[in-house]
């Protein structure tokens, strides 16, 4: 075991340098002032391992490696492993991790996986979610660990019935200065945190201090506790496929350019930020089954969504699963199936959507449900299925059946994925319409349709999420997709299509209640109720969806239409894109669970013979019978 091994009695230091002629420990009262304590040498074992036993007790202190290499530099970095550290992450610390732990920690666990189809996931950010005041949470934990899990919060989390929140990075980033507030006037913080320092480490922004190394361990785990005690899994967003930059990482500072992939002399960048992790080599790859199991064991963290998936090669994400798997049967595996430009690593190595079919229990984003929905994400005007595109019936079958290949899609027609169906099973595909990148939602709508009345683009959205949580695969949101929300700079009012930097103004969430936020939410909160009650918009192989899903074959244009059917019931899904209504044609009585402003687990309406769909809308029909509501 790498890193830091504490006892009262003595504290075990190890470090992987097979580059360095010399490692030492210097030793400090404190994360960041001048209080040095004392320079120890560590002694290299046979597996290029540097080791110092401390006897004692140590807690408290912290620490940094000093590195002397043969040419006679020398750099000094806290540990690659560092499980705490002090304000803004440049010393490690060392301390009892079970003295973080809340009461009955032991006993804590998260929701059951049966199927990853079974998940409905929103993703959140720590900060935006209770910067605003209008959701009711204490001052001191708005935009905190601690914010996450007060009353307001959880409650409108399990109100609107999501499994699982995927949290945006909370591991220690590099874009916050820590040693100041976030919100000093004049002088403003905000970032994403897609910047790694210390993996291993919690964000100490979020924290109630930044500069007690155990307060940010201890909140997290409330954090996540108060999460699993409401019935919501946690996710937590990583980023292994770059560091916030080469030369001030402790990975460059121990073992010079082994973390790294080079063209050359030159580093790869495939993360489009000037680096790329080197998965592949052994220890890199150990580096981050060690970093992920210890996010399960110590934080028992539900499972992990990948940044850049596409980075990454292939058996580490293999080897990733398998690893979270013997820790949590429930545990959840995902990430984009992309990279930001071009890697060394060949193709068919690397952990791309168009692999994931090889890489079992290792899930995708699927690009083809966001833009065929929606629009290409990179060109704002273009539209999708709901914002008015044409001749998109085809393309919507494959996205609607999760990504598979189903008799009913002409694969030859299609118009994304080289192939078409590059999911192996529906569990492989994430579908969603919008993520912290790029536009909300209800901007692009803005943005593609600005000719379009508000309330046009309102029953746009209602319709995208009507296709998201009946179509087969993981549905998957951005909270606050169901309450319109919308990222305006503050000064022009623009849009704004990459707020990663941009003010809290910008990204925070607004809960304020008004009649189309409420019906929208409604619907949203119906739709997901819908979801959980019938199995059949959760099926598990691509067998059961070419068997159990049957698309029907209309004149209309721009509406898709499809039977679910299985022993116990019988659904048929209408999706109307056109601005004007449509009447379909139907045999026997069916009951109405879902229409253009409804959606739930109640009949409100039996119709037979025919039905018309209003334009722009949804309905969800079952075949007369006892419902069960859930």
């Amino acid at each position: 075991m790498l890193g830091m091994r504490y006892t009262k009695q003595k504290t075990t230091l190890r470090l992987w340098s097979p580059m360095a002629k010399q490692v030492d420990v210097s030793l400090y009262r404190d994360g960041d002032t001048d209080s040095f304590i004392d320079l120890i040498p560590m002694k290299k074992q046979s597996d290029d391992v540097w080791e110092l036993e401390m006897n004692g007790d140590y807690a408290g202190t912290f620490y940094t490696y000093r590195c002397t290499f043969s040419d006679g530099t020398m750099s000094e970095s806290q540990d690659p492993y560092s499980v705490a550290c002090g304000v803004n992450g440049k010393r490690s610390m060392i301390l009892n991790l079970q003295d973080t732990d809340p009461i009955d920690f032991q006993k804590d666990h998260g929701p059951e996986v049966k199927s990853y189809t079974d998940m409905v996931i929103t993703e959140v950010s720590v900060r935006d979610t209770t910067a605003h005041r209008s959701i009711n949470v204490k001052q001191e934990h708005r935009g905190k660990y601690l914010g996450m899990v007060e009353d307001a919060t959880l409650e409108y989390l399990k109100n609107l019935g999501v499994t699982h929140v995927q949290i945006m990075p909370m591991y220690d980033f590099g874009s916050i200065d820590e040693s100041r507030p976030v919100d000093e006037p004049g002088k403003e913080q905000y970032n994403w945190g897609y910047d790694p320092v210390n993996y291993n480490v919690p964000e100490g922004s979020y924290a109630s201090d930044a500069y007690d190394g155990a307060a940010r361990i201890r909140e997290v785990k409330q954090m996540v506790m108060g999460l699993h005690n409401a019935g919501i899994g946690v996710i937590m967003d990583v980023v292994y496929n770059h560091t916030y930059d080469i030369q001030n990482s402790c990975f460059q500072k121990t073992t010079p350019d082994y973390f790294y992939r080079k063209d050359g002399d030159v580093y790869s960048d495939a993360a489009a930020c000037g680096n790329e992790i080197a998965s592949e080599r052994e220890m890199v790859r150990k580096y981050i089954l060690h970093s992920v199991e210890y996010w399960m064991k110590e934080y028992h963290i539900d499972g992990f969504r990948f940044d850049l998936m596409g980075v990454l090669d292939s058996e580490t994400m293999k080897l990733v699963y398998e690893t979270c798997k013997k820790i949590n049967p429930n545990a959840v595996i995902y990430g984009e199936g992309w990279t930001g430009g071009d890697s060394v690593l060949q193709d068919n190595l690397r952990a791309l959507k168009v692999n994931v079919k090889d890489i079992p229990g290792v899930s995708a984003f699927s690009d083809d449900f966001r833009d065929h929905v929606k629009g290409h994400v990179f060109y704002e005007e273009e539209c999708g299925f709901i914002n008015g595109a044409k001749s998109k019936e085809n393309d919507m079958r494959l996205v609607i059946a999760g990504g598979v290949a189903h008799p009913q899609v002409n694969m030859n027609k299609y118009t994304y994925t080289k192939g078409g169906a590059w999911a192996k099973n529906p569990v492989d595909s994430i579908n969603y319409m919008s993520c912290h990148d790029n536009l909300t939602l209800w901007d692009k709508l803005a943005l593609s349709r600005p000719d379009a009345s508000a309330e046009a683009r309102l029953r746009m959205n209602f319709l995208g999420a009507a296709i998201l949580f009946t179509s087969q695969g993981v549905p998957f949101f951005l909270l606050g997709e169901e309450m319109l929300r919308t990222k305006p700079l503050a000064e022009s009012g623009k849009l704004c299509e990459n707020s990663y930097n941009q003010p809290i103004e910008t990204n925070q969430i607004h809960y304020e209640a008004d009649e189309k936020k409420d019906a929208l939410r409604n619907y949203y909160k119906g739709l997901i109720a819908l979801r959980k009650a019938h199995p059949l918009f959760r099926l598990k192989t691509a067998k059961e969806v070419c068997e159990q899903l049957h698309f029907l074959d209309l004149d209309q244009k721009n509406v898709v239409a499809y039977i679910l059917k299985d022993e116990t019931e019988e659904i048929l899904v209408i999706l109307n894109a056109n601005s004007k209504a449509v009447t379909i044609p139907l045999k026997n009585s069916w009951q109405v669970l879902v229409d253009e402003k409804h959606a739930g687990t109640k009949a409100f309406a039996i119709v037979q013979d025919k039905i018309q769909v209003a334009g722009i809308s949804a309905m969800v029909l079952v075949k007369k019978r006892d419902l069960k509501t859930v």
